[in-house]
């Protein structure tokens, strides 16, 4: 038996491979094929690196050159990834700031600003520069948690144009809406004005040069969050949720969003808050109060990193309340755990700055990130 190369053509005609509209010959993702008496030898390329495809693509073409040519073909697939040369990633970049995190969850109540504000002046005990952005413009809780809730932005002429100065706090520098609002006063705004008031505070402050800058977002995926990556190259984003299923499905909406298409920002791992309560006299004590490892089998089941969990512990809360964030405790349990997940966070940056494409604004140009995470191992 002699197979012939138009007839295996015309079977894989009828094959199109997820994602794209053209059958895998038209598309161009048959590079070519190679016929050996029974024997064929089939080269595609495909423009993602997902294993589920690649997997789907070759049994595709074994079934249908079986079912459509000859059911005693010996069928060889060789599958070559070609990722396309471009960054996705949209925005226009601030000058001197290398990497910008957004920080998100699917629902409130999860403690994604506290994540936040512990990531931030863990970073800069690493000796990173850091800079917080406070975007949950209906909620900021930011100037609490650093204990500036009276200070004020100053304003201050950088190259002939005046620019926000942001407050600084443990070496952090920080610009929210709450700075702008009295405490007890709502912000009751629609999407434009918040989305302009954000705008303000990301291109019309002088962050002057950052490492980091930690986006804190609200909670849920809406206009803000389109704003904010709109407005910005996004280097990555970190998911923030609690072990329950309630917490969980929204999370997966939250890292959803993220992996469309059209935003296409890569996240950088997944962070499980209140994982399990640990009382102050019985430390070796574990209570999953939420559910055990939730977050981290999400995190598993997307296909992404999952960074560490946080337990529900006392002074977390505490430290929040009175503006100075627990992972500034020196010695520790807590700032062990804050210390062991922003490793992870500085790790996944430093890959995802190497193996993906960036803009030199988000692309870490110094062996700083390295050395941190080396240092703290």
């Amino acid at each position: 038996m002699k197979l012939d190369r138009k007839e295996i053509l015309k079977a894989l005609e009828t094959i199109t491979i997820a994602g794209e509209g053209k059958n895998m010959v038209e598309s161009g993702a048959v590079a070519n094929v190679i016929t050996f008496g029974d024997e064929v030898v089939v080269d595609l390329v495909l423009h993602t690196p997902a294993m589920h495809i690649k997997k789907r693509a070759e049994d595709d073409i074994k079934k249908t050159i079986h079912e459509l040519v000859s059911p005693e073909a010996k069928i060889k697939v060789n599958i070559k990834v070609e990722t396309p040369e471009k960054n996705e990633i949209k925005g226009r970049a601030i000058p001197g700031i290398k990497n910008i995190i957004a920080v998100a969850s699917g629902k409130g109540g999860v403690g994604k600003s506290t994540v936040t504000a512990n990531l931030a002046v863990t970073l800069a005990k690493m000796g990173f520069a850091v800079g917080v952005l406070d975007a949950d413009i209906y909620g900021p809780s930011m100037p609490i948690m650093f204990d500036v809730e009276n200070e004020k932005p100053i304003s201050i002429t950088v190259d002939g144009k005046s620019k926000m100065k942001p407050v600084e706090s443990y070496e952090i520098k920080i610009l929210s809406i709450g700075f702008f609002t009295a405490p007890s006063q709502a912000v009751i705004w629609r999407g434009p004005m918040a989305s302009k008031a954000l705008n303000q505070m990301i291109f019309d402050a002088d962050w002057g040069e950052l490492d980091f800058m930690l986006i804190d977002l609200p909670p849920g995926t809406g206009d803000i969050h389109l704003s904010i990556m709109q407005s910005l190259p996004i280097t990555g984003a970190v998911v923030v949720s609690t072990p329950q299923a309630v917490a969980l499905a929204d999370a997966k909406k939250g890292v959803s969003m993220f992996m469309q298409d059209n935003i296409n920002v890569p996240v950088l791992g997944i962070i499980e808050n209140m994982a399990y309560f640990t009382p102050e006299e019985l430390p070796e004590n574990k209570y999953y109060i939420f559910g055990q490892e939730g977050a981290k089998n999400l995190a598993e089941d997307l296909g992404v990193p999952f960074l560490g969990e946080v337990p529900i512990v006392q002074s977390i809360r505490e430290a929040g309340d009175y503006g100075r964030p627990a992972a500034l405790q020196t010695a520790s349990a807590i700032e062990k755990v804050f210390e062991e997940i922003t490793r992870n966070v500085v790790q996944e940056v430093v890959d995802r700055n190497d193996s993906l494409p960036a803009t030199e604004a988000i692309k870490i140009t110094t062996m700083a990130g390295c050395s941190a995470v080396k240092k703290i191992r």
